[in-house]
């Protein structure tokens, strides 16, 4: 297979993967009824890391000093970044929740150029700047209040971190990391961390919570599928597409976390919606388009 054709496996694996964690906010938002959010964050890495470790059980003899200090970064990156967005959202709406996470979509090129010193083309900040407009007429609703609040603070936090887990993971990939096993040593951080933290924060453990059947399915999906499935593909594709054009294609997480509000909530889709979709579209054509011709010259 040519550099071409994986690397446009890799972006439909990102649109994928924008696509379940859409339909996890449904989940989610049903789930924090009977477990609390750091709870939630530690069944559903704890279930990723135990299935991922079995599945890739020979992979472990990757592990050595490098690989625990990159897993350990870019996992407390992971987790600060999931319990900061899942607790704000306590105190925010969804809308504003899911609007606010994509700032890191204007972060990822800005830390970047921080810290290598490699100023991005004039087409990233563009085509962030219309792919934000357009997550932002889709999530944002006409009631939503002014100004930040609490929520709204911890979900920027959220974005930022999670900038700089898409930025490191990258980074640790082009050093030739195994994608794979660094997903699996990150989830691992996630589990044991959320574990330490969540008697902290939500109290004793939900076990009666866990009794409910729609409770277990809702776990083994974001376990599954939100968390082990995603952040796999994710990390893939961030070993063979550019980090700025990854980040716009996982944005689409509102996107579709919009649109199945809307099929499975019975949400109204609004000319206002509509014309964010069309915001979103033209920002990836116009980071598709520049990327392939960067690539020609």
């Amino acid at each position: 297979m040519n550099q071409k054709s994986t690397s446009f496996l890799a972006s439909l694996g990102l649109v994928l993967t924008a696509a379940i964690w859409g339909f996890a906010f449904v989940v989610v938002k049903d789930s924090l009824d009977y477990i609390g959010a750091v709870y939630m964050i530690a069944i559903r890495y704890s279930i990723a890391a135990l299935v991922m470790a079995l599945i890739f059980i020979k992979k472990w003899r990757l592990l050595d000093a490098r690989y625990l200090r990159h897993g350990l970064l870019t996992g407390i990156f992971l987790f600060t970044a999931y319990t900061t967005q899942t607790i704000g959202c306590d105190y925010t709406t969804a809308g504003k929740n899911a609007f606010l996470t994509t700032v890191y979509v204007i972060l990822i090129p800005l830390i970047s150029w921080a810290l290598y010193k490699k100023r991005p083309g004039w087409y990233v900040f563009v085509a962030a700047i219309l792919s934000l407009t357009g997550i932002g007429l889709l999530a944002l609703g006409t009631g939503d209040r002014a100004g930040l609040n609490l929520g709204d603070a911890l979900t920027l936090v959220c974005g930022l971190f999670y900038a700089l887990h898409i930025i490191w993971t990258a980074r640790y990939n082009e050093e030739g990391d195994d994608p794979l096993f660094l997903t699996l040593l990150q989830f691992l951080v996630c589990a044991l961390l959320g574990w330490a933290f969540a008697p902290i924060y939500d109290g004793d453990f939900p076990a009666a919570g866990l009794q409910n059947s729609r409770v277990i399915l809702s776990m083994l999906y974001l376990g599954l599928f939100s968390t082990m499935l995603c952040f796999s593909l994710q990390n893939i594709g961030l070993k063979y597409v550019q980090s700025s054009l990854a980040s716009l294609f996982l944005s689409f997480e509102s996107v579709f976390g919009v649109l199945f509000s809307t099929l499975f909530l019975h949400e109204k889709l609004t000319l206002r919606m509509g014309i964010g979709c069309v915001l979103i579209f033209i920002a990836v054509v116009l980071a598709e388009t520049k990327f392939e011709f960067k690539r020609k010259s």
